[in-house]
């Protein structure tokens, strides 16, 4: 026995001193992996030395003698701290994340090749401007150095037990790809959801549901679209033909499968405020995008300074966000003008119903007659297994990328596949002095479209869409149509001076939450890919117009509003639902609705603050009756088409408010005697999803669902590492229904305010922190602030660190 313990515990020992030894090693190599803070290295390629300067949170000043070293320096930062993050980035548009995590991606790397993106951004690089190009390469340089400066590669590669490899030039082209997937992704879809719904419902309904916006629309310029009425029974009687095609129990397969989603949907906010109604004189702008949030962020605070170009003498300062894969200002100040982004939700992309050839099936009608289908195989590497070979079909317009359940096939004609805009210069916002000659600069840039906001230093405010708008002949993209005869297309894109503009408003407020921003022919040339209710704007335009002279904080507090209009009215649908003599029968449910009533009475407190029982139980009481009106009303394209989901079509309060305040009876399921009883039946849904774990409504509160899951990409891999990754799970206020758009997983990616010219006194905070190394000081330093929508100086703060790149 005595023998037996000495083996024992020889071997508990050995397995100690390896685990000791082996934690040693791991800690040993991720140290290894940080990035350079101090002290002076070569950088070749630079025309001079250039300073690095990094405060107490890590927010890097870059100050260099020309914009090529500038470019070069920015892309080594970003390279020591995110590289990983840039290397997914080019990867998922390019559909080559298999090469790094195996056949995992397959799919998805599939399923975006038929875009070949990686052939358009070396398309696209080959047909920049000298200059641009010049700024792309250096940028490209300094990520390599960077790269090749780190004493291992990050810990992600050390995970995946491979290494990254060289960025090229193109690569930053790919990165704007990715944001293009993220910002326009669903266009085809939505598109596609549209042309489901026009095949199997009459057309009134079809106008009914599809219509862009709700009642919440706050246009800057112009009126909300009005709402068509509720087709009639003589149009539009559903009782009288869905029974026959669906089954009662329509719930098992949703139409609305996304339904309880809404939350990812990615939106964001911007505003202006001029001169003449600002605190001090001097204009404002506010943004805060609303993405995905994962560790690290997506953004990189930045300020950056070289010579100015329309100055011989002077310098410019860049400061705000940047990109990392990309070698400029995504948004911020340049000290003379300052600009913030919103998607548009306008129409950059459509879908082109292919007529084949009657006389030979291998080619398809054009205005310049018959053609072959672009045949061609994509190769795609697999890590740790065999490449993989999937066929592309494409068109004069585009790939195919759909067929319906008639047997057409549907081609995509999509901004981002044109080379030519994808070339454009992205510098050109940084070099603008005026509101107009920013409005100038984003015109046709290569970008996903957005509103773009701005403010300069004479007090004026502007907003216009930046990226390439279609010139559109003879349709108008909200469904697929055929352009075979040659009546139908693109005749390219919009000049500058035609682009839709407002320039000091009489307000002098303009803002924009991805909802329309104008109306009549402005509205018309922008298109409908899929706009987001309007909520958020009419809530930012009340309180832009209750304040009389603006300031930073209150542009903050804004931003932080979680004001619950959107639910009031369902909390007061619900009360008065629960107040029927029928919520009283049947016995065994009458307490639970009794309760549900009690806390959506006494816990309301008008806000989606975290510890609301009662906006949580109003929000899901909403999605059950949202459900149970659309699962109907749309059963006719569910019928034709099993993948039909209305709730592609962003278009979701405006007719269901409206047939609940209508209550029409040829439009109600006749698996209900009243819209009353339909009501109550989604309070009753309300309370069994709510506690169906056991647990009692009044613990129920808005903080316990919308929690934070903001994570590393590999933490779930390795569960053991994922509370040394990922961000607290913290519980948030604020909804997609409020101006403090949380969800888990999305959310505001930063929050900006600030006046060109007086930088010093704007605000910049954002999720996470600057670095993606779990032992940089820099990791998650940014975090808390955000979480608790604390103001942090836009500028950096005083230097703590200097790192000197040398030629």
């Amino acid at each position: 026995m005595r023998l037996v313990g000495r083996i024992l515990l020889t071997l508990l020992v050995v397995i100690t001193l390896a685990a000791v030894a082996g934690g040693c090693y791991v800690r040993a190599q991720l140290r290894a992996s940080l990035p350079l803070l101090e002290g002076t290295i070569a950088l070749a390629g630079l025309s001079a030395p250039v300073t690095v300067t990094r405060d107490a949170i890590g927010v890097p000043s870059v100050t260099g003698a020309a914009r090529t070293d500038v470019a070069r320096a920015l892309g080594f930062l970003h390279a020591q701290d995110r590289f990983f993050q840039m290397d997914l980035q080019r990867r998922q548009p390019a559909g080559e994340l298999s090469a790094l995590v195996g056949a995992r991606a397959f799919e998805a790397d599939a399923q975006v090749r038929v875009h070949r993106f990686r052939h358009i951004a070396e398309e696209a690089y080959a047909r920049t401007e000298p200059e641009w190009k010049a700024v792309l390469d250096a940028y490209a340089a300094g990520v390599n150095a960077g790269l090749h400066e780190l004493n291992t590669p990050s810990f992600e590669y050390l995970m995946l037990r491979t290494g990254p490899e060289t960025w090229k030039p193109e690569d930053s082209i790919l990165t704007v790809f990715a944001m293009f997937l993220s910002l326009q992704g669903r266009q085809a879809v939505f598109e596609q959801t549209n042309q489901q719904l026009r095949d199997a419902l009459p057309e009134p309904l079809f106008r009914f549901l599809t219509v862009v916006g709700s009642d919440w629309d706050a246009p800057v310029m112009g009126s909300p679209a009005p709402r068509p009425a509720i087709p009639g029974p003589e149009l539009a009687d559903l009782r009288a033909v869905v029974p026959a095609l669906k089954p009662a129990a329509r719930l098992e397969t949703s139409c609305c499968a996304s339904l309880a989603d809404e939350s990812a949907i990615i939106g964001s906010n911007n505003w202006a405020v001029d001169g003449a109604h600002s605190d001090n004189g001097h204009a404002l702008v506010a943004n805060d995008m609303h993405l995905g949030i994962g560790v690290p962020n997506i953004w990189y605070r930045a300020s950056m300074t070289m010579p100015d170009p329309s100055d011989a003498l002077g310098t410019l300062r860049l400061t705000g966000i940047t990109l990392p894969g990309l070698p400029g200002l995504v948004v911020g100040s340049n000290g003379h003008v300052a600009w913030g982004f919103t998607n548009s939700g306008g129409d950059w992309s459509d879908l082109v119903r292919i007529d084949p050839d009657p006389h030979d099936p291998s080619r398809y009608l054009t205005p310049e007659g018959p053609k072959l289908f672009d045949l061609g195989d994509e190769s795609i590497a697999i890590k740790g297994d065999a490449p993989r070979t999937i066929p592309v079909r494409g068109t004069v317009w585009g790939p195919i990328v759909w067929k319906d359940t008639a047997g057409h096939e549907y081609a995509q004609h999509w901004v981002a596949h044109d080379a030519a805009v994808m070339a454009a210069d992205l510098t050109r916002p940084e070099r603008t002095r005026t509101v107009d000659e920013l409005s100038v600069a984003v015109a046709g840039l290569g970008i996903p479209n957005q509103n773009v906001t701005m403010a300069d230093t004479s007090g004026r405010v502007a907003w216009t869409v930046g990226g390439a708008i279609p010139r559109r002949r003879g349709l108008d993209g909200f469904t697929p149509e055929s352009w075979a005869d040659g009546t139908r297309g693109w005749a390219g894109y919009l000049e500058p001076v035609d682009f839709p503009r407002i320039t000091n408003p009489a307000t002098g407020r303009i803002w924009t939450a991805n909802a329309p921003v104008v109306d009549g022919p402005m509205l018309a040339t922008i298109g409908d890919g899929g706009y987001a209710d309007g909520i958020r704007a009419r809530i930012i335009r009340d309180r832009l117009l209750d304040l009389p002279k603006a300031a930073p904080r209150q542009m903050l507090n804004v931003q932080l509003d979680n004001t619950a209009l959107f639910l009031e009215r369902w909390r007061t649908v619900a009360l008065a639902t629960l107040a029927l003599p029928a919520a009283a029968s049947p016995a065994d449910r009458r307490a639970s609705r009794a309760e549900f009533r009690r806390l959506v009475e006494s816990t309301w407190t008008g806000r989606a603050s975290s510890d609301s029982v009662a906006y949580r139980l109003v929000r899901t009481f909403r999605l059950h009756a949202v459900r149970r009106v659309l699962e109907f009303v749309t059963a006719g394209a569910r019928a034709q088409d099993p993948s039909f989901d209305y709730t592609r079509s962003l278009r979701t309060e405006g007719p269901v408010w409206a047939l609940v305040s209508k209550r029409p009876v040829h439009l109600l399921d006749p698996q209900f005697e009243s819209w009353d009883e339909l009501l109550l039946a989604s309070v009753d849904a309300a309370i069994a999803e709510l506690t169906e774990d056991g647990r009692s409504l009044e613990g129920r509160t808005w903080g316990e669902f919308n929690r934070a899951l903001i994570q590393h990409p590999l933490a779930s891999a390795v569960p053991q590492i994922h509370r040394w990754l990922n961000m607290p799970e913290d519980p948030l206020p604020g909804d997609v229904y409020t101006p403090r758009a949380h969800s888990p997983r999305a959310g505001p990616s930063e929050r900006m305010v600030v006046s060109p010219g007086h930088e010093e006194d704007g605000i910049l905070h954002m999720p996470t922190g600057q670095s993606g190394h779990p032992l940089s000081p820099y990791f998650g330093t940014m975090h808390h602030a955000w979480v608790e929508g604390e103001p942090v100086p836009f500028l950096p703060g005083a230097p703590e660190k200097t790192l000197t790149l040398t030629p």
